[in-house]
């Protein structure tokens, strides 16, 4: 497919801190650097797409409008320091909710890659040559299943899930990084790499 090599990143863990789930605004606070690392691929010209699971949603810990809410603080929060998301994709949804409207197994549920399909039609993005930055293994499978290159990182549940199930994962991260800013100038670096 012809297209724009993208960024992928995930949300809680990744770009702020995973408080579990986040019912209140005052519990949500970027990381470090992370909003840097989305300047960084903003200056760089590849679409930066945010794909978060959201089950919260689905589990009656709060509404969609919690989640929208959310996200328009963290644009606003990206804004602040000259970075913004080129799109949002979540999906509420989870097969065991007692909300039938939520109890959906969605294609677009990580580790399931219907966001990033869905992404790569909106916005004409060649997923062969695009990165999904997680901090879980779903999320490096979600990447894998689209066909981009996964990126692990070690804030939010990454550093543990390595160690603690590395061992047992059938595939190794592409690689791994301590946050979403090295994430990305690995990325920058390689992609400079390619191109040469």
């Amino acid at each position: 497919m012809n297209g724009r090599a993208a960024v992928f990143f995930d949300r809680d863990g990744v770009l702020n801190y995973d408080v579990g789930y986040v019912t209140h605004l005052d519990d949500y606070k970027l990381l470090p650097r992370s909003a840097a690392a989305v300047r960084r691929v903003n200056e760089a010209g590849m679409p930066a797409i945010l794909v978060t699971n959201q089950a919260g949603a689905a589990r009656g810990y709060f509404s969609e409008l919690m989640i929208g809410r959310v996200h328009e603080k963290l644009e606003n929060e990206l804004s602040k320091k000259g970075a913004y998301l080129d799109a949002i994709y979540f999906c509420p949804y989870h097969p065991c909710s007692d909300d039938p409207s939520l109890a959906i197994d969605s294609d677009w549920r990580k580790p399931k890659p219907g966001m990033l399909f869905q992404a790569s039609k909106d916005h004409c993005i060649d997923l062969a040559r695009s990165f999904m930055i997680g901090d879980k293994y779903s999320d490096l499978e979600c990447g894998w299943a689209a066909g981009c290159c996964s990126a692990l990182v070690l804030t939010g549940y990454g550093r543990g899930s390595l160690e603690n199930y590395g061992e047992t994962w059938i595939r190794r991260p592409d690689f791994l990084a301590e946050d979403s800013y090295q994430a990305v100038d690995v990325i920058l670096r390689n992609r400079k790499e390619m191109e040469e």
